[in-house]
C-alpha cells in the first residue's frame, strides 16, 4: 500500500469530508428522533440532552481520536492494530503482550461488527424520509425495506470496481451535506438563540438530577451522534492526520448547529416523528425532494467509507497474521489502498440485509445499535493508557478519564442487550472466534511441524547437492523464518531427492512500519543455495514477480508447503477448515499457476 499523497489544503479537508466522516455526519439522521421517542422534549430534557451531545462530541471524539489517538500513529496509519504495533515495541512482559493482543482481538471484531450494522440503519433511516412526502405517508415497511435492501444490494454489487473514482465525488457532496445541516440548524436556531446555553455542562447535570437512572438509560442513545469517530484515526491512512483534524473543525461545528436546531424544532414540534427531515420540510418544503436524496447519497457515502474500512482492518489483519489470508484485489493502479475483499464484501452485504430484515425499521436498529461502537471506543482508550503510561506520561490522566467516560457509555448500552443488542455480539463473535482460532493454531501448527535448524539441513543438504544429479534451472522455495527450514523443504530435497542446480530460499518478515520494502540477497550460502530475505511493511503490498525480476532470478519451478492437518479436537478442526477455505501463500501473492508445485506434510494436532 502507498502512503497518501499530499493534497492542497482545502482539497485534503474535502477529501476527508468524503472518506472520514460519512458515518458521524449521517447520525443527525436519527439520533435525537430515537432520543425523544423515549424521553418527552421538554424544555429542561431538550436542554439537558443537547449538552450530552455537545459533550459526547467533545469528549469521545474531539479528545479521544481528533487528539489523543490521531497523536499515536506508525508512518501516518492508525487503527487498533497500529495501536497493538506500537504497544508490542515497548511492552517486555508476555502477560502484557497477550493482554494487548486481546484487548486488539476484541476491538477489531467489534468494528467489523460495526461495519454490518451502520450501513443497515443509515440507509434505513434514509429510506424512511419518503413517509414524509405527500402521497407516500401509507408506504408499507415491507416497501421501504425493499428499496434500502436494493440501494444496499447495488452498493456492494459494484464494490469489485474500486471507489476511487467515485472518491472525486464524495467530498464535494459531503460539503453540500454539511453545509445544508448547518444552514437548516441555523435558521431553525434563529427562532430561539437561547438554545446555546445548551453547550453548559450544568445542563446534562441537571437532566441527571432530575430524571435519576432513567437518564443513564438515555445515554446509550445520545452515543449514536458519536459513532463513526473512530473512524477518524482508522482512517489516517488514507489522507493524513492534519486535512482530517481540519475537516474535523467543520464537521463538528455543523453538528452541533444542527442538533441545537433540532432542538429548537423538537420544543416547537414535540409531535413530530422524524426530527432533521421534519425542521427541512417545515423550513423549506419545495427543498424537501431534493434534501431527500442528498440524504440518500450521504448514507451511501457513510455505507462505502465503512466498507472501505472493513476492508482496510482485514488487510491489515492478513499482513500482520491475525487473520487467515484471503483472496485480494487492487481497484486502483493509482493507490493501493483501495482494495476490494470478495469473501469480506458479500458477507457483509448477507449480513447487512439481514439485519435490515430483522430489525424492520430504523428506530428499532437504534435500540440495538452503539453497543459494538461504544466496545471499540472503550478498547481504544484502554490501548492508549497502556501507550501513554510507556511513552507520554502527562496525556495518561486524561486517557485514564476519556476511559472512564467510555465505561459508563459502555455500561449504559448494556440495557439494550434485551432490544437487540446482542446481535452487535454475535455478529462481532464471529471475526473474534476466527482471529483466536487462527493466531492459537498458527502458533501451535508451528510448533507441531518441528521446522529444522539451518547446520543440521546443511550438513545433508551439501551431500545430496554433492551426488551431481541436480535438476537444471532454478528453484524457489519459501520459508516463514530464515533461521529454520519448513519440513516441506526437507522432505522435498532431503527425503526425495528433489534438488536443482539453483535453490533459492525466500523468507518474508513484515516490520513494525507499515510502510517500505527492502531486500537482501545472499547469493552462494551454500553449494547453488541463496538466499533472498525480503523485508515489507505490514501493509506494504509485496509484488514478489518483480522483486525477482529486479534480482535477475528467472525461476523454473515454484515449491510451496500444504498442510493436512488430522485432529479430533474441535478447536483445530476449525481451524484445518479455515485453512481449507483460505487460498494458501502462493494463491495469495498471485505466483505463476504454471510453476507451482505443492509438497503435502501431514500434521497431528
Amino acid at each position: 500500500m502507498k502512503q497518501p499523497e499530499s493534497d492542497s489544503f482545502w482539497g485534503g479537508i474535502i477529501k476527508s469530508m468524503g472518506l472520514v466522516f460519512g458515518d458521524v455526519g449521517t447520525s443527525p439522521i436519527y439520533t435525537l428522533t430515537v432520543i425523544f421517542a423515549l424521553t418527552k422534549p421538554t424544555s429542561d430534557n431538550v436542554l439537558g440532552i443537547l449538552s450530552l451531545v455537545v459533550w459526547t462530541l467533545t469528549i469521545l471524539v474531539s479528545v479521544e481520536y481528533a487528539w489523543l489517538a490521531t497523536g499515536l500513529s506508525r508512518k501516518g496509519q492508525g487503527g487498533e492494530i497500529v495501536l497493538r504495533e506500537i504497544l508490542l515495541s515497548h511492552l517486555k512482559s508476555g502477560r502484557a503482550i497477550a493482554f494487548a493482543g486481546f484487548l486488539t482481538f476484541m476491538g477489531v471484531s467489534l468494528l467489523l461488527g460495526d461495519g454490518v450494522i451502520t450501513p443497515a440503519i443509515t440507509i434505513l433511516s434514509a429510506v424512511e424520509g419518503l413517509l414524509l412526502i405527500p402521497g407516500m405517508e401509507t408506504l408499507k415497511q415491507g416497501t421501504l425495506i425493499g428499496i434500502a435492501a436494493g440501494i444496499a444490494l447495488t452498493l456492494f454489487i459494484t464494490q469489485y470496481r474500486g471507489s476511487d473514482r467515485m472518491a472525486a465525488t464524495f467530498g464535494p457532496i459531503m460539503l453540500v451535506w454539511f453545509s445544508t445541516l448547518a444552514l437548516s440548524g441555523f435558521v431553525s436556531f434563529l427562532t430561539m438563540p437561547d438554545i446555546i446555553k445548551a453547550v453548559n455542562p450544568w445542563y446534562a447535570v441537571k437532566f441527571f438530577q432530575q430524571n435519576g437512572f432513567a437518564a443513564f438509560f438515555v445515554l446509550s442513545e445520545v452515543i449514536l451522534c458519536a459513532t463513526g469517530g473512530e473512524a477518524l484515526y482508522a482512517d489516517m491512512g488514507h489522507l493524513g492526520r492534519k486535512p482530517i483534524i481540519r475537516a474535523w473543525y467543520f464537521v463538528f461545528a455543523a453538528l452541533l448547529i444542527n442538533y441545537m436546531g433540532q432542538g429548537v424544532f423538537a420544543l416547537h414540534h414535540p409531535e413530530a416523528k422524524h426530527y432533521l427531515f421534519g425542521m427541512v420540510q417545515h423550513q423549506a418544503a419545495f427543498l424537501y425532494i431534493p434534501f431527500l436524496l442528498l440524504t440518500a447519497a450521504a448514507t451511501i457515502i457513510a455505507s462505502q467509507s465503512i466498507i472501505s474500512g472493513v476492508f482496510s482492518i482485514v488487510y491489515q489483519g492478513i499482513t500482520t497474521r491475525l487473520m487467515p489470508l484471503m483472496k485480494i484485489d487492487y481497484t486502483s493502479r493509482r493507490l493501493h489502498s483501495q482494495i476490494y475483499i470478495g469473501a469480506v464484501n458479500w458477507l457483509l452485504m448477507l449480513g447487512v440485509i439481514f439485519i435490515m430484515v430483522l430489525f424492520q425499521k430504523s428506530s428499532n436498529l437504534a435500540a440495538a445499535y452503539g453497543m459494538a461502537v461504544t466496545g471499540s471506543m472503550t478498547i481504544t482508550s484502554l490501548l492508549m493508557i497502556i501507550v501513554f503510561s510507556h511513552t507520554e506520561k502527562w496525556k495518561m490522566p486524561i486517557a485514564l478519564a476519556v476511559c472512564l467516560i467510555n465505561f459508563i457509555y459502555l455500561a449504559s448500552t448494556f440495557t439494550k442487550i434485551p432490544h437487540g443488542a446482542y446481535w452487535s455480539l454475535i455478529i462481532a463473535s464471529v471475526p473474534f472466534f476466527i482471529i483466536l482460532v487462527y493466531t492459537k493454531g498458527q502458533k501451535m501448527l508451528f510448533r507441531r511441524l518441528r521446522p529444522l535448524d539451518v547446520e543440521t539441513f546443511l550438513t545433508s543438504y551439501e551431500q545430496v547437492y554433492g551426488k551431481g544429479k541436480n535438476i537444471s534451472g532454478t528453484a524457489l522455495f519459501f520459508t516463514r523464518q530464515g533461521n529454520v527450514i519448513p519440513p516441506y523443504i526437507v522432505h522435498c530435497i532431503l527425503g526425495s531427492n528433489i534438488i536443482y542446480e539453483n535453490n533459492i530460499f525466500i523468507s518474508i518478515t513484515r516490520t513494525e512500519e507499515p510502510f517500505g520494502i527492502a531486500t537482501h540477497y545472499q547469493p552462494d550460502f551454500a553449494s547453488g543455495l541463496h538466499l533472498l530475505d525480503i523485508q515489507a511493511g505490514y501493509m506494504t503490498v509485496i509484488n514478489i514477480e518483480k522483486l525477482l525480476n529486479d534480482k535477475d532470478i528467472k525461476e523454473k519451478i515454484i515449491f510451496y508447503g500444504v498442510e493436512d492437518i488430522t485432529t479430533k479436537n474441535p478447536i483445530w478442526r476449525a481451524f484445518s477448515l479455515i485453512k481449507k477455505l483460505s487460498p494458501n501463500f502462493v494463491q495469495f501473492h498471485k505466483l505463476p499457476a504454471r510453476k507451482l508445485h505443492g509438497v503435502v506434510t501431514r500434521v497431528e494436532m
